[in-house]
């Protein structure tokens, strides 16, 4: 980075750590002993998919190691804004199986050299009342922030920042709260 990028204010982009993600079944401890919200078993991995024949090798591959153990799990969508998401699906208790499936898949694309497409990955939780939550990923920030939708395309933002107090020393919360961009419609949400 040189000097006239320091006077304009922009920064070298945070290599992301994928090994953050380790860091949710930690974070999920406290979230339930905090809050009373507890894992769903469902995450997601959001990415910009590519044309080609290597990027759609690359997702087949991944789906079949995501499939490989017990049947389907894994299912794919696309959003309303040409994003694809892969849902994993786990029994509540497998949070950590399920960390290690969103890494996986993460790594996957990174090592394929799409990892500039990767946009976010989250897990679900569910509160005791049925409110629901996502712990999201950034990818290109290497940082988390909580996301709790409420019905009518609202927020319960009072819930997002009780949680970022709560496992705010388990994971790297983003600090921009400006990105903490609503997933409205996310699978494993």
């Amino acid at each position: 980075m040189g000097f006239l990028d320091t006077l304009l204010g922009r920064s070298k982009p945070v290599k992301p750590d994928l090994d953050q993600l380790f860091g949710l079944s930690t974070a999920a401890i406290t979230l339930e002993a905090a809050t009373g919200f507890k894992p769903t078993g469902l995450g997601s991995v959001c990415f910009r998919a590519a044309e080609g024949g290597a990027f759609a090798r690359l997702q087949a591959d991944v789906q079949e190691l995501l499939d490989a153990d017990e049947g389907p799990k894994v299912e794919i969508s696309t959003d309303s804004y040409g994003y694809t998401w892969l849902l994993a699906t786990h029994r509540p208790q497998e949070l950590p199986d399920l960390v290690t499936d969103l890494h996986a898949v993460n790594s996957t694309l990174e090592s394929g050299g799409f990892g500039p497409h990767l946009l976010c990955s989250l897990a679900g939780f569910r509160g005791p009342d049925g409110q629901r939550l996502a712990l999201v990923y950034l990818y290109k920030r290497g940082t988390f922030y909580p996301f709790a939708p409420l019905p009518g395309d609202k927020r319960d933002n009072a819930l997002e920042l009780q949680v970022r107090g709560a496992v705010g020393a388990d994971l790297p919360f983003e600090e921009d709260l400006g990105r903490w961009f609503p997933v409205w419609g996310a699978p494993g949400l």
